[in-house]
């Protein structure tokens, strides 16, 4: 099983972003601090400004969400899912890119953080 971290802007936004759009499930939450979520092999700990997680590193760097490093998720049918997530207001990065291995296209959570949907040839 893979874990992944990822720090969000609100942990109740989040939780509803990946339970109703991407299928996860909600395994635990730490009131608005942290939350686990599951989706097949994939825990994905989302973590608040009230979490651990989000303290400041000893240089002053905050930990923030977006950036560039993301988890993918695998799908079929990935035309029809991305217009019904845009349908569902979810914000992408790009349209929809091909290359040798399958079709990929980036959205995000509330947060900005990436999520690549993938969907091989």
């Amino acid at each position: 099983m893979a874990q992944v971290r990822y720090i969000v802007d609100d942990v109740d936004e989040a939780i509803i972003f990946y339970t109703s759009h991407l299928g996860f499930r909600l395994e635990q939450q730490y009131g608005p601090a942290m939350a686990i979520l599951q989706l097949a092999d994939l825990q994905l700990w989302i973590a608040g400004p009230m979490a651990s997680a989000s303290k400041p590193m000893p240089d002053g760097a905050k930990p923030t969400p977006g950036g560039w490093s993301r988890i993918v998720i695998t799908v079929e049918g990935l035309p029809d899912l991305v217009k019904n997530l845009r349908q569902g207001g979810v914000k992408f990065r790009n349209e929809m890119v091909e290359g040798p291995g399958g079709t990929q296209i980036l959205c995000e959570d509330p947060s900005g953080n990436p999520i690549e949907l993938f969907q091989p040839v």
